[in-house]
């Protein structure tokens, strides 16, 4: 079909500013005339020209009586960029088909009646699912005020994320760590906990090239980030947020000095209350957070119901060992039936490794 294609153009030209939107979405626009695309764009980075508008200003020819492709609803109220309605109607395009409808409360269908009420033929839904599936972080973000939490984690064939000696590295090859790093990339923030950091003391940075380092959020419910850990010596480097329930100013002093950000939270059975913490991190426009954590910090956050989505990278070996970690501790569920259920699950091959992703089941338990 001719016009899924364009749509497909489109979707291809946002997925280019995945990792530089934050906290916008990722859009992508195709002007059409006479069958053939005479302009194209993205919206590149937050703050920049939005799609309809770049695809505008690339035109080849007059885009007046065209076709204008574009996943998103186009936006119809100021903000960093005047309205993009403005742009279509001034240059005088007859049709446009919109891929899914803004949920932002300032657009929510706003834009499409402004459209239509001057006279320019809007159709809607044409692979909606995917370009929802493709703003999947936005459209949780705009609708909750909480950052949209990714899961990610390697493990063996038989579930372990380390040997009992608690050595990983690396249980995942070379395809699936290149992967994760673009997934660093895309989100907003990573976070970890501070068992994490005292076992293995991460960078957690992007190593991608031309890649964006997400903010670093370590879960320490009693500041024992070590000063000398890689988090904090190039927090000068990298933002580092070190989330706490310890509010000594003392405690905190020495962090602080070094260059990270000390967040005080409440507490919730001994560790950080993450809901709140998602709260907080909501408030200051954090998006999403990779949540690279170990088998504690992973069923805190899973038992809460922080998380929306989870990737997970399976190697082809068998490491076995009844101590040996595995991805999720906790208390665990009392049978399968409680466990928490993941959906629309796709699988990707890396290398000779595979990554399953899946998202969380909404409602499971009343929390997620």
């Amino acid at each position: 079909m001719v016009e899924e294609r364009f749509m497909r153009r489109a979707m291809a030209l946002a997925e280019k500013g995945a990792g530089w939107t934050s906290p916008n979405p990722l859009v992508g626009a195709v002007l059409v005339k006479d069958g053939h695309i005479i302009g194209e764009g993205y919206h590149e980075k937050y703050g920049g020209l939005h799609a309809e508008r770049k695809a505008l200003a690339a035109c080849r020819e007059s885009p007046e009586g065209g076709v204008l492709y574009v996943t998103l609803e186009p936006c119809c109220h100021y903000g960093k960029q005047p309205p993009c309605t403005e742009a279509i109607l001034a240059a005088g395009i007859r049709r446009v088909i919109v891929g899914a409808a803004d949920p932002n409360p300032l657009v929510a269908g706003k834009g499409i009646a402004i459209l239509r009420q001057h006279g320019v033929e809007v159709e809607t839904g044409l692979l909606e699912e995917e370009c929802r599936a493709q703003n999947a972080i936005f459209f949780h973000f705009i609708q909750t005020n909480r950052p949209y939490v990714a899961m990610k984690y390697a493990m063996s064939l038989d579930g372990k994320i380390a040997c009992y000696t608690g050595q990983s590295r690396w249980i995942s090859g070379e395809a699936s760590r290149s992967h994760a790093h673009s997934l660093r990339h895309r989100y907003s923030g990573i976070m970890a906990g501070v068992g994490t950091i005292l076992a293995d003391d991460p960078l957690l940075t992007c190593r991608m090239e031309g890649g964006r380092n997400p903010v670093r959020i370590i879960c320490d419910s009693h500041l024992r980030t070590p000063l000398w850990a890689r988090v904090v010596k190039t927090a000068g480097e990298a933002p580092t947020i070190l989330a706490t329930c310890c509010r000594e100013a003392a405690r905190q002093a020495p962090y602080i000095a070094a260059g990270c950000r000390v967040l005080p939270v409440g507490e919730k059975e001994g560790h950080v209350d993450l809901q709140e913490l998602m709260e907080k991190l909501g408030a200051e426009k954090l998006d999403s957070i990779l949540l690279e954590g170990g088998g504690a910090l992973n069923w805190s956050a899973l038992s809460s119901g922080i998380v929306q989505k989870v990737y997970t990278y399976i190697a082809p070996m068998l490491l076995g060992g009844a101590e040996a970690k595995s991805p999720v501790a906790g208390t665990g569920f009392p049978a399968p039936g409680a466990g928490i259920r993941l959906q629309k699950m796709s699988v990707i091959r890396l290398g000779t490794d595979i990554l399953l992703e899946g998202e969380v089941q909404e409602d499971v338990h009343g929390a997620c």
